[in-house]
């Protein structure tokens, strides 16, 4: 009998088969391609949208005070952030493989392209660039801890997560001992099995 955490995950692979495919029905639409993993823009819509890109100094003059000065609080996160690449990368790359568990990889999570794109002025790549790596390395971090979290304490919680990471499903109930007992080891060799 499939389980309602199955079929809702079932569901979640469907849903994102079909954002797939409307993505593919924009880049169409929208007219460019992925060669080589990066976007390419016909000449006539990048030159489109050279032309409508806001110049640097009329977006800075236009922005409020508070943006501006607010500007240096988001932008100290880069060194948080980047300790903390540091110390996650440091540590899958010494306990994922003593306990088996495939890396995760970057690229999967760390998305920076659109800085490429021709209609934005050189502050709003670097906001790009800045947003693009952030949310990529919480999205990779996110994954690491959930590996370990599968791989050391597979229990659900009592009280549902907001939203729960992708290995959740395959985890034993909370409060079924015998279940840990005789199953404890079940959720460390599936996540083993993906190897």
């Amino acid at each position: 009998m499939t389980s309602p955490f199955e079929r809702l995950r079932d569901l979640l692979e469907e849903t994102r088969s079909e954002i797939d495919q409307d993505l593919a029905e924009r880049r169409k639409r929208l007219r460019y391609r992925i060669e080589r993993g990066r976007a390419v823009f016909d000449n006539e819509i990048r030159d489109a949208h050279r032309a409508i890109r806001e110049k640097l100094p009329g977006y800075v003059l236009r922005a409020r005070p508070g943006v501006i000065l607010t500007a240096p609080v988001i932008y100290s996160l880069i060194l948080p952030f980047a300790l903390l690449d540091l110390f996650v990368t440091i540590y899958q790359a010494i306990c994922f493989p003593i306990y088996g568990i495939d890396k995760v990889r970057r690229r999967d999570h760390i998305v920076i392209d659109r800085h490429r794109l021709a209609y934005l002025n050189g502050l709003q790549k670097l906001n790009c660039l800045y947003c693009g790596y952030a949310n990529g390395l919480i999205s990779m971090v996110r994954e690491v801890a959930a590996r370990t979290e599968h791989y050391w304490c597979p229990i659900r919680h009592a009280r549902s997560p907001a939203d729960p990471h992708d290995h959740y499903p395959e985890f034993l109930d909370y409060g079924d001992g015998d279940a840990f007992r005789t199953q404890g080891r079940k959720p460390r060799e599936d996540l083993r099995k993906d190897r």
